[in-house]
């Protein structure tokens, strides 16, 4: 029994300590210094960089599509070999839109979400006025948290069509498992952007939320020439028309962290997904409601 106690202290220590490095900084002040620090192309400052990630990470690069990096940066949003991952091709698939971990899972409870078990959000807390009456209500949501050692372009989980972003200012918590039971509404109070996009002939709406993190802000995507990030000082909202293939890249984290997918009733989870579950880009993610034909 004593041990089982001395076990569980151990384990609160370690998350104290994790909570404590992690979030009681100045993060927006360091996550733009990491932002800088992480592009210097000096051969020792590169080299170092990437060294120290190795030695403090699970950073593997057999997969990446080069092995010469101009900078940790560089790195971080590296391409993959061509091949390296495979597209779920079943047409009423959903696929996961990057590599990760599945966090929080489930249904949406009117416009309620959960970040950890005991810590509720809702749609119009994540998104304002276009979380309310939202088409994801009562619908499913899935969290798929990016790991710094991780791939982190993501790309379309379908077929789709991307018709509006909007880009929510915020602060840079961490996002892994110890912030996500101690902060309230941690998703909603960091910097993300709402993807929305039609699937399938049904035209349903799904959407993808990236979030930022302490270290790893920024969102890259193509169908936008601004980069998303603090210093941004556009529109909130941007009217787009950007269609994608099932599997095809559709931006990156210029530093990565999470992403939220939500999708309306009748969506389910394909077989093997639970929380915990690491996940690889094209891994199917969400079965699409039966079609009118019965398929």
């Amino acid at each position: 029994m004593m041990t089982i106690k001395k076990a569980l202290h151990a384990i609160g220590a370690n998350e104290d300590l994790n909570f404590l490095l992690t979030n009681r900084i100045p993060r927006l002040a360091l996550t733009r210094f990491m932002g800088w620090f992480s592009q210097r192309t000096n051969p020792w400052v590169r080299d170092l960089s990437i060294g120290a990630w190795k030695l403090f990470a699970d950073l593997d690069l057999s997969e990446a599509k080069k092995q010469r990096f101009d900078s940790m940066h560089d790195c971080f949003i590296r391409e993959l070999k061509p091949g390296a991952r495979t597209v779920d091709a079943d047409p009423r698939t959903l696929v996961s839109p990057c590599d990760g971990i599945v966090g929080a899972m489930g249904r949406v409870e009117g416009d309620r979400v959960y970040q950890a078990k005991g810590f509720p959000y809702t749609l119009t807390d994540l998104l304002g006025p276009l979380g309310a009456n939202s088409p994801w209500q009562d619908g499913v949501f899935v969290t798929i948290r990016i790991t710094s050692s991780m791939y982190h372009r993501f790309h379309a989980p379908f077929d789709l069509r991307l018709h509006d972003v909007d880009y929510f200012a915020g602060d840079t918590w961490n996002v892994n498992p110890v912030a996500l039971k101690r902060v309230e509404k941690l998703f909603c109070k960091n910097e993300r952007a709402l993807l929305q996009v039609e699937v399938g002939a049904e035209r349903y709406p799904v959407a993808l939320v990236p979030v930022a993190a302490v270290l790893v802000a920024s969102i890259r995507l193509h169908a936008l020439k601004e980069l998303l990030d603090s210093r941004y000082e556009g529109p909130g909202h941007r009217d787009c028309d950007a269609r994608y293939r099932k599997g095809e890249e559709m931006g990156w984290f210029q530093h990565g962290s999470t992403i939220l997918v939500f999708a309306p009733k009748g969506f389910d989870f394909a077989p093997g997904i639970a929380e915990g579950t690491p996940l690889r880009m094209g891994q199917a993610l969400l079965r699409l409601p039966p079609s009118k034909g019965g398929a």
